[in-house]
C-alpha cells in the first residue's frame, strides 16, 4: 500500500515535471506548427488559440511509466511479472513508432501493422485459444487506433485514459494480477500529472506516441484481466471500460462516410466537437466526456466485480448505438467540390463568361487572393 503511494505520488509529480521541461525545450528548438524540421512539428492552430501546441508530451507519459515501474520491479517492491513486463515492452515499441510518426510523415497504415504485430505478440493464446486469440488482436488494434483519434482535442485522451485505468486497475486487483494493477496504477497517474499541462488550454499534448501508448497498454490489459473470465461477463465489462473511445471512433466513421468525406482527414465531426456546437465549452464538453467514461467504466468494474451481471453492458451499448445513428442522421457538411469549367461543343456557342470582359470579377468582403 505504502509502494503504491508512493508510485503514484512520484509518477503524478516526474510527469509533470518532464512535461513542462519537454514543451520548453520543443518551443525553444524553433518554430512550430509543422513550419520547422521534424523535431518542430506541433499541433496546428486553432481559433481562439495563441500558440502552438507542441507533440512530444506522449513521452513523459511513457518514460514515466517505464521508469516507476521498473523501478518496483527492481527493487521488489511491486514485481510486474513477466505478463505486465512483456506488456510494458510492446507498448514502449509502440509508443516509439508513434513517435516516429510524430517527427517523420509515417503512413498510418504503418503505424496500423505495427500495433497488429505488438498485439499478436501479446494476445494470450494459451487462455483464449487460437481464434478467440485472433479477435483479440483485432480488438486491440481497433481500441488502440480508437484512443489514438481521441487525440483531436486537449484533454480527451488523457481523461478518458485516466479513468480507464483507474477501473481496469481495480479490475487486475480483483483477478489477483499485483502486476498488472501496478502498472495500471502508474498509467493512470502519469495520466493524470499529464493533465496538469493538457487541460483546455492545453500546452502540450501527447501526440501519436503518448495516445498509442495508453491504448495499446489498456487494451491489451482488458484482454489479460478478462482472457479467464466466461465470455459473457468478459466480454461485457471489456466493451464497457472502453465504450467512450469506440463510440467516438464509430461515430466519426459513420459521420465522414455518409458525408463522403475522406476517413482518414482531419474534420471537427468528432464527439467533442459536437458538445462544441451545442453549446458547451471546452472545458464542459470535456467534463461531459469525463462523466460518459466514468460511467461506462463503473458499469464494467461492477461487472467485473460481479456486483451486476453481463446485461448491464447493454446499457453502454445502447449509448453508443445512439451516438452512432446521431452521425448517422447528422454527419455534417459534405466536401465542397468545385464546378468544372465549361468546355464548348465543336461548332457550338462559346460559353458565357463569368463576368464582364475585361472587368475584374468583384470579390466578396474579406476574400483572400490566391496566387
Amino acid at each position: 500500500m505504502l509502494y503504491g503511494i508512493t508510485a503514484a505520488t512520484a509518477a503524478l509529480l516526474l510527469t509533470a515535471a518532464l512535461a513542462g521541461l519537454l514543451r520548453s525545450l520543443s518551443l525553444r528548438l524553433g518554430p512550430a506548427g509543422g513550419a520547422g524540421p521534424p523535431a518542430r512539428r506541433a499541433r496546428p492552430r486553432t481559433p481562439g488559440r495563441s500558440k502552438p501546441v507542441p507533440l512530444l508530451g506522449g513521452l513523459a507519459v511513457v518514460g514515466t511509466t517505464a521508469l516507476v515501474g521498473w523501478a518496483g520491479d527492481w527493487t521488489g517492491a511491486a514485481p510486474l511479472g513477466p505478463e505486465a513486463g512483456e506488456l510494458l515492452v510492446a507498448g514502449i515499441v509502440v509508443a516509439l513508432l508513434g513517435l516516429a510518426a510524430d517527427l517523420l510523415p509515417v503512413p498510418p497504415v504503418v503505424c496500423a501493422a505495427g500495433v497488429t504485430v505488438a498485439a499478436a505478440l501479446t494476445v494470450p493464446y494459451d487462455e483464449l485459444g487460437v481464434p478467440a486469440g485472433i479477435l483479440a488482436v483485432a480488438w486491440t488494434v481497433f481500441v488502440t487506433q480508437a484512443f489514438r483519434s481521441l487525440d483531436h482535442a486537449d484533454g480527451v485522451m488523457g481523461t478518458v485514459g485516466v479513468i480507464t485505468a483507474f477501473a481496469l486497475s481495480g479490475c487486475a486487483a480483483a483477478e489477483i494480477m499485483d502486476g498488472l494493477a501496478a502498472l495500471l496504477s502508474v498509467l493512470a497517474a502519469a495520466l493524470t500529472g499529464f493533465l496538469m499541462h493538457g487541460w483546455p488550454p492545453a500546452r502540450i499534448a501527447p501526440g501519436r506516441c503518448g495516445s498509442l501508448f495508453a491504448g495499446f497498454v489498456l487494451a491489451s490489459a482488458a484482454v489479460r484481466v478478462h482472457a479467464e473470465r466466461p465470455p459473457g461477463p468478459g466480454l461485457g465489462a471489456a466493451f464497457a471500460l472502453t465504450a467512450v473511445a469506440g463510440a467516438d471512433v464509430l461515430l466519426v466513421l459513420v459521420s465522414r462516410r455518409r458525408a463522403g468525406r475522406p476517413l482518414l482527414r482531419p474534420a471537427p465531426d468528432h464527439l467533442v466537437h459536437r458538445l462544441r456546437r451545442a453549446g458547451l465549452t471546452r472545458q464542459g464538453g470535456l467534463v461531459v466526456t469525463g462523466l460518459a467514461a466514468f460511467a461506462a467504466a463503473l458499469v464494467g468494474l461492477c461487472i467485473d466485480l460481479g456486483w451486476l451481471g453481463a446485461g448491464a453492458a447493454w446499457w453502454p451499448a445502447g449509448a453508443v448505438a445512439a451516438v452512432v445513428v446521431m452521425g448517422a442522421v447528422h454527419p455534417g457538411p459534405r466536401p465542397r467540390r468545385d464546378r468544372p469549367h465549361a468546355i464548348p461543343a465543336p461548332g457550338g456557342p462559346a460559353p458565357r463568361a463569368l463576368g464582364r470582359p475585361g472587368r475584374p470579377r468583384p470579390e466578396a468582403p474579406g476574400a483572400v487572393k490566391v496566387h
